[in-house]
């Protein structure tokens, strides 16, 4: 069964209209989605966890991805599907008060993957998640996560800014994630 979107405003509520995420995708049709930015503290700063999205996906194949993202489906609210994706993806299973919201960004994009136009235009709910992780205690979703690995936020934030041929994830969500973590260090 296809997923449903609900088609959002420009402040990403829904306006009572839903629609198919292959009707969605092929016109860019504005929706929801929820990331969830796995991070934890070292000694020199911050490190990010990312996700090395499956060689399959209809977008981005192989690349280097936000900790765990996905859309949220109609009727859904934004945390909800946060805590949703992280356990499917990832197998976290985040209590209430666990994330902690970032913000929002819009992101917009047309590119060609595997000689089909996908277009994308949605709202993005960022969360934080910093409770600790192994990362050899995970439980990967095989049709979403190849792999997961720990990057320095600089080096993740580089890659991500210029694009370069393992990173994928929108600079809009890891700028929010920085301006979070600096939010908290004053506290």
């Amino acid at each position: 069964m296809e997923e449903v979107f609900d088609i959002i405003d420009e402040n990403g509520i829904p306006t009572g209209k839903t629609i198919s995420r292959n009707e969605a995708h092929g016109s860019g049709v504005l929706h929801r989605t929820a990331h969830i930015w796995v991070v934890r503290k070292t000694a020199d700063g911050y490190q990010v966890l990312l996700q090395k999205r499956n060689a399959e996906k209809d977008s981005y194949p192989s690349m280097y991805d936000t900790s765990s993202a996905g859309h949220i489906l109609s009727g859904d609210e934004p945390l909800e599907s946060a805590q949703r994706e992280l356990f499917e993806e990832l197998g976290i299973n985040a209590g209430e008060g666990d994330l902690s919201y970032a913000g929002k960004f819009h992101n917009q994009y047309e590119e060609e993957f595997n000689g089909k136009i996908f277009r994308d235009n949605e709202i993005s709910f960022v969360y934080v998640y910093e409770k600790p992780v192994n990362i050899e205690n995970l439980k990967l979703q095989k049709e979403e996560v190849d792999e997961v690995r720990w990057f320095d936020l600089n080096e993740a934030y580089e890659g991500c800014k210029y694009r370069t041929d393992a990173f994928c994830a929108p600079i809009e969500g890891l700028d929010l994630v920085k301006a979070y973590l600096r939010k908290e260090k004053l506290k």
